[in-house]
């Protein structure tokens, strides 16, 4: 054999060895992120789980004694601020901002810290003891975060270096957590394009995609193909039905807008002592916090408390009547809850109140159906807080297993979105994760996108600091 002859087989061998070690680190990459988003699937089911073991207990504690809950629900989130301030920074708040901010963030040692598998845990045990102690939080948000930290892990696990890669594992995470926690994948997708991506080619991403199928086929599973809302029948035909629409649209994008403007306002701070004082006693606040929704739980006789599923789901099935107390009061015990720091999503209680609405606008409405009237106000409220309209419509129509009233819903929704636009003129989650980039800007040398200059929270400033904490350094006071 020529030498020639033998360098090119010697040559070939090597090239096909190579080609070999590609494709079986690329088959171990795509299993392990299957694996990373069937563990979200997993989690995501046993997270409400919890969260439903956690509402359970609390009715049985308001069937013992209503009053009891002026100790418990102060005492309950004036805890869990301090554990989140002392222990857990990074794990405040809904969990949203935070994804949609670490994919922006380009120093890695603050997007290793607020996605760590530790703040994680926490994030779900904090958000289930909220909903035990009856603060008006959802489980939802907190499972973006969750999801997001776990494909982080795996990503982390594999040591992968490139940055569009694993922002690309954090959005696939993100999605996979939608999709597990209201059985809803193409919710999932749809927010993960409407609300945490801002990139085209990470939208597109194959990793989101088969992360949002697996994880919604391992919740699927695990429990059932289930509706969230169960099932509806009801239509919203072209003509005089139509004026619910603009009726929801309007008042939803309101009270939306409304609750939004707040909540990026109190992000930012009070003016004057009250201010300091909030800043300077966080546990206090917390508990008085706390106060105001015990109070708010007696007038309701309860309805205030948690979640707001129970509610949410009569008030659709048409079960109960609720006066328009109802969702004014939940708008109320929403906000206090929010602004006592404590970990907690906004989605489910954002249902609820919207819900709230739709059945109040419903009985002024009585050439509408009521069912029909109710998923408007729901899908319309809801648009306004998130300012994410084409998310609103895809989750209500899937978690009412409905594509009748798809149009209308999705013409309720942008309505709501141009109304709540008006008044906020950000949108709520990406306002939150402005202040949580400008915070991590103004503390760590390495270079971060953000979209506007807000001061920056305490909470935010501690996770900051921690993340830059050197091994043997003593932790920073609370």
């Amino acid at each position: 054999m020529r030498p020639s002859t033998a360098l090119r087989q010697k040559n070939r061998i090597l090239h096909l060895r190579r080609s070999a070690r590609r494709t079986t680190t690329q088959w171990r990459r795509t299993l392990t992120y299957w694996l990373g988003a069937i563990l979200v699937g997993v989690v995501a089911v046993a997270f409400a789980g919890t969260a439903d073991w956690a509402a359970r207990a609390r009715g049985r504690l308001l069937h013992w004694d209503p009053y009891v809950m002026l100790v418990v629900v102060p005492a309950g989130l004036a805890l869990s601020t301090w554990l989140t301030r002392r222990f857990f920074a990074g794990a405040q708040g809904s969990g949203i901002p935070q994804t949609i901010a670490t994919l922006h963030i380009e120093n890695f040692s603050i997007v290793n810290r607020v996605l760590s598998l530790r703040i994680a845990f926490a994030k779900i045990i904090l958000t289930c003891f909220g909903l035990l102690v009856g603060a008006s939080i959802g489980r939802e948000g907190p499972t973006v975060q969750v999801g997001a930290a776990i494909m982080h892990g795996f990503s982390r696990l594999l040591g992968i270096s490139n940055v569009a890669a694993r922002r690309g594992a954090i959005l696939a995470g993100g999605a996979a957590g939608v999709s597990a926690a209201f059985n809803t994948p193409l919710a999932g997708i749809v927010f993960a394009i409407e609300e945490l991506s801002h990139s085209f080619e990470q939208k597109t991403s194959g990793t989101m995609l088969t992360g949002v199928v697996l994880s919604g086929v391992t919740a699927i599973a695990l429990v059932g193909n289930y509706s969230y809302f169960g099932h509806t029948d009801v239509d919203v035909p072209i003509g005089t039905a139509w004026i619910a629409v603009l009726t929801c649209g309007i008042v939803g994008g309101i009270a939306g807008g409304t609750f939004s403007a707040l909540l990026i306002r109190f992000s930012k701070g009070l003016p004057g002592r009250i201010g300091a004082l909030i800043k300077a006693r966080p546990v206090a606040f917390a508990a008085l916090c706390g106060l105001v929704l015990a109070l708010l739980g007696l007038v309701s006789h309860g309805a205030t408390y948690g979640t707001g599923y129970t509610q949410a789901r009569a008030i659709i099935d048409g079960s109960e009547h609720y006066p328009a107390s109802f969702f004014v009061l939940k708008f109320i015990a929403t906000v206090v809850s929010y602004c006592s720091g404590i970990p907690g999503g906004l989605f489910a209680p954002s249902l609820s109140v919207g819900a709230g609405i739709g059945g109040w606008i419903a009985q002024y409405l009585p050439h509408t159906t009521a069912g029909a009237v109710v998923l408007l106000g729901t899908v319309a409220y809801f648009s306004a807080v998130v300012q994410a309209p084409l998310t609103a419509t895809v989750i209500v129509m899937e978690m009412c297993d409905n594509q009748q009233v798809t149009l209308a819903l999705m013409a309720t929704s942008f309505l709501a979105f141009g109304v709540s636009r008006m008044i906020c003129k950000h949108a709520l989650y990406g306002a939150l994760a402005d202040r949580f980039m400008e915070a991590a800007h103004s503390a760590a040398p390495a270079p971060i996108y953000t979209r506007s200059s807000p001061n920056p929270s305490p909470a935010i400033e501690t996770l900051v600091e921690e993340s830059d904490r050197k091994p043997g350094d003593k932790p920073h006071e609370a």
